[in-house]
């Protein structure tokens, strides 16, 4: 069995986005594995905006346009992730990078596991039921399917109880 070195922690800012964050801690502090905390911007989202400011110039007030806006986004993002680990992980801190990429989550993801070199990765299955799911599949199935490494689900106890 080869030993964790790094872990990527996969974080959408839902409600198992701490949880998960919490994982990953528990399982790097026993290996004293590095953490990236990984986060994708959307590709869905980041096509509608260009779209918007390509039919609608001047849609944004302040001048900005569809790139000026995703990079907002990746600064407030930046932010969040970084409030979270003060907030919650402090003394952890030490162990975690932050990444944000733009694309396809799915792809994004197994691309970071090949480009960070990653061991393990921690993604949250929330398990929806809706018709998206059904049709293309959930992003963690899709890396559960395709991942070249180990992929730990993390899930909500209550959730998932058996009846």
């Amino acid at each position: 069995m080869n030993r964790i070195k790094k872990i990527l922690a996969c974080v959408d800012f839902s409600q198992y986005s701490l949880m998960t964050l919490e994982y990953a801690v528990e399982l790097a502090k026993g290996s004293q594995a590095q953490i990236i905390v990984f986060n994708v911007i959307n590709q869905i989202d980041t096509s509608g905006v260009a779209m918007v400011g390509g039919y609608f110039p001047g849609y944004f007030p302040d001048g900005t346009d569809s790139e000026d806006y995703v990079k907002k986004l990746e600064e407030e993002r930046l932010g969040k992730i970084k409030g979270i680990i003060k907030e919650n992980f402090f003394n952890e801190k030490s162990m975690m990078t932050i990444k944000i990429d733009r694309g396809i989550p799915f792809e994004c993801i197994l691309q970071a596991v090949e480009a960070e070199e990653i061991d393990l990765v921690v993604i949250a299955n929330k398990g929806r039921g809706n018709i998206s799911r059904v049709l293309f599949g959930s992003t963690a199935e899709k890396v559960f399917r395709h991942s070249p490494v180990p992929v730990a689900s993390v899930r909500d106890k209550m959730k998932f109880k058996r009846m």
